[in-house]
């Protein structure tokens, strides 16, 4: 019985928490939004992250067609505003209530969370947009009893404009992008990869770093050609030597020299406050020759927004390393937790190019932010 009281309690808290923050969002121009429980499948299996992707409940229709329970919102309410009327022009939406996903890494508990959330469409003014999301969501977290939070902030944009520059093969920006939006360690990232093939490759792979690409392309072309292989796995010919082209780049680290590996590196290592980490990467920016002032312009505007929205920037950290591990943020990234070492109460971002993917014509600016109702107070635990 005593359970079951517990139990109640909980639920009545994280009513009260999420009613809380829904009339917050209301009394800041946020038009409710609440997408059907039951998503198609196949849009977050192509666009959350590994990681995400085994969280899933899955099920499927008569026709075969693969179903899931909503793992979270954005991509729903992102789905649901492309459906409308207001499709393309600037809107505001808010969300809340029950998100599912399997338990994590053989934790407890039974998939079902509460979620509390807002999301912005089509603003042009993107470094207010971002500052708008920010305060908003620690407005309304305050709200409902979470207050002091430490927040944390990135930019994928400001990562990307930083790797486009770097001269390295396309594939070892693509390797440090990826690795980045993991969250992997950049020693990580630059170890060399493990091969699937094994030795019996070494020497293939060695072999095509010493000739000139157009060279090695045709050679393993001409190779597969010889042996009657024209596709593996639905990939081509062409495909395949390109695949081959990118193990034998990223084999030994080859393409990337000394300088621009400690470049990436000091680049990654740079955390602080937002006016100190600017200026940290507006020297690395000049010393290394590199054309970053339109992405640390935009860095600098939205620090001055947020700041303008009432916020300590001061108080707020940046590290160059930070990324959500969500595969369609592109800009600006943040979480807020009660310790540096606590599960996220709030978690957000940008991701300009997300709505293109699900039916857009073009890109939409978007960006938004999540609350975790049961980690509102500080002693709170992922179930």
């Amino acid at each position: 019985m005593r359970v079951n009281a517990a139990t109640a309690n909980t639920a009545d808290r994280g009513a009260e928490s999420l009613s809380a923050i829904l009339a917050h969002f209301a009394r800041e121009g946020f038009a409710r939004c609440e997408p059907r429980l039951l998503q198609p499948a196949h849009v977050f299996l192509d666009r959350s992250g590994e990681d995400f992707r085994g969280r899933l409940y899955l099920t499927s229709d008569g026709s075969g067609a693969e179903f899931c329970l909503r793992p979270e919102y954005t991509i729903p309410v992102c789905l649901d505003y492309l459906a409308s009327a207001r499709a393309g022009d600037p809107a505001a939406y808010a969300y809340g209530g029950s998100i599912f996903r399997a338990p994590e890494h053989g934790a407890t508990g039974d998939g079902e969370f509460l979620q509390a959330g807002l999301e912005s469409f089509g603003r042009q003014d993107r470094e207010a947009a971002d500052a708008e999301i920010l305060a908003a969501s620690l407005d309304a977290a305050a709200a409902a009893g979470a207050t002091a939070l430490k927040v944390l902030i990135g930019d994928a944009g400001l990562v990307a404009a930083f790797l486009e520059r770097l001269e390295m093969p396309p594939v070892w920006r693509r390797r440090l992008a990826a690795g980045h939006a993991r969250g992997q360690r950049l020693s990580d990232i630059f170890a060399s990869p493990e091969r699937n093939g094994g030795s019996e490759q070494s020497g293939v792979l060695a072999a095509l770093t010493k000739v000139d690409p157009s060279d090695a392309r045709r050679l393993v072309e001409d190779l597969l050609s010889i042996a009657g292989i024209t596709a593996v796995g639905g990939r081509s010919a062409a495909e395949i030597a390109e695949r081959f082209l990118d193990q034998a780049t990223l084999a030994e680290g080859a393409g990337v020299s000394k300088e621009t590996r400690a470049l990436a590196e000091t680049f990654f290592a740079i955390e602080g406050a937002p006016e100190s980490a600017s200026a940290a990467m507006r020297r690395l920016a000049a010393d290394a020759q590199l054309d970053l002032s339109a992405a640390l312009d935009a860095f600098d505007a939205r620090a001055e927004a947020i700041s303008a929205r009432g916020l300590t920037v001061h108080e707020i950290r940046f590290s160059a390393s930070f990324a959500r591990h969500l595969d369609y943020y592109t800009g600006f990234v943040f979480e807020a937790r009660h310790s540096s070492d606590g599960a996220p109460v709030i978690g957000g971002g940008r991701y300009d190019r997300l709505l293109k993917t699900l039916g857009a014509a073009s890109d939409i600016p978007a960006v938004g932010a999540a609350i975790w109702i049961d980690r509102l107070s500080p002693s709170a635990r992922e179930a």
